[in-house]
């Protein structure tokens, strides 16, 4: 069970968007999916509550979602007794989510707090708001999402989980909708075809697994490639004397020329190939290896052999 919200009603009425209510809520608003906003809606109902499931969604819930668009999934996180804290960065859906939960689920506006911003411009648990539901007494700790649940946007997917990830410490569940090649690229371990710095870089906060797929078909406009849905669940980094920096930039030496050996793919970091190779040895890694095929605890150990 998750924090517990101060106006908590049930039954509540929630009415999930269908076909006919997204483009209506979209004409009205004189809106027009864009693909540079990677902007695609879910209208199938039996979908939504699919993710929320997944999810593990609870009443009581606070519940960060990014990218809401015309609201299909805000409703079904609001349907599950969740709070919402809702991140958009369009000048028009910003505004416009507040009107459609009015619409759609009244009983529930409480519960839901929007964030006009880039999400990848959160810089900590401040900058969130905090829905009207949730009371906060003086001196009290502001209650900050535990679960982020999202349609996330295909091009900007990776860089919004692992910043958010990295700024808000209390997020420690994760589901969210994506490409299903960025899904795998994620979720992929060491020593297969997609693993990669995304899969890398994101076990540094999190175990990652698929969750299922998503079909085109649920889509307006339909995109065209199939979605997939990631599960995240936050663990300890690595342990290491290393920086999260300092790991990463050999994360993004091994994978800039993924086809090389690491003693060569590492030259550059390093200084030198011998350097490169002798911190692969301190490191107890054979620098014959390749990049995909080491685990960010590997890439830590030979980050921590160059202090």
């Amino acid at each position: 069970m998750g924090l517990v919200a101060e106006s908590l009603a049930y039954p509540w009425s929630v009415r999930l968007l269908t076909p006919p209510d997204i483009r209506r809520l979209a004409a009205s608003a004189g809106v027009r999916p864009t693909k540079q906003l990677g902007q695609n809606f879910v209208h199938d109902p039996g979908v939504v509550r699919r993710i929320v499931r997944e999810a593990g969604v609870e009443p009581g819930d606070l519940v960060l979602e990014v990218g809401p668009g015309l609201g299909s999934l805000t409703l079904g996180l609001l349907e599950a007794g969740a709070s919402v804290v809702a991140v958009e960065i369009d000048d028009v859906m910003a505004p416009l989510l507040p009107r459609t939960i009015a619409e759609f689920a009244p009983e529930a506006a409480a519960r839901l707090a929007v964030l006009h911003a880039d999400a990848l411009t959160i810089s900590g648990p401040t900058d969130l708001p905090v829905p009207n539901a949730f009371s906060q007494p003086d001196g009290a700790p502001v209650p900050t999402p535990t679960k982020l649940v999202a349609n996330l946007p295909y091009n900007v997917a990776t860089p919004v989980l692992l910043t958010l990830l990295e700024v808000l410490p209390a997020l420690d569940e994760v589901l969210v909708m994506v490409q299903a090649e960025v899904a795998d690229r994620l979720a992929e371990p060491p020593g297969t075809r997609t693993y990669g710095i995304p899969s890398a870089k994101a076990a540094w906060w999190a175990s990652a697994a698929r969750a299922g797929t998503i079909s085109r078909a649920v889509f307006w406009p339909a995109p065209n490639v199939d979605s997939a849905l990631v599960r995240l669940a936050r663990r300890e980094p690595p342990t290491t004397s290393a920086t999260r920096q300092e790991v990463f930039a050999v994360v993004d030496a091994a994978f800039a020329q993924r086809r090389k050996t690491l003693r060569a793919a590492l030259a550059g970091w390093a200084g030198s190939a011998p350097a490169a190779e002798e911190a692969l040895r301190a490191a107890g890694i054979d620098p014959q290896r390749r990049g995909e095929t080491l685990s960010i605890d590997d890439f830590a150990r030979i980050a921590e052999a160059r202090q």
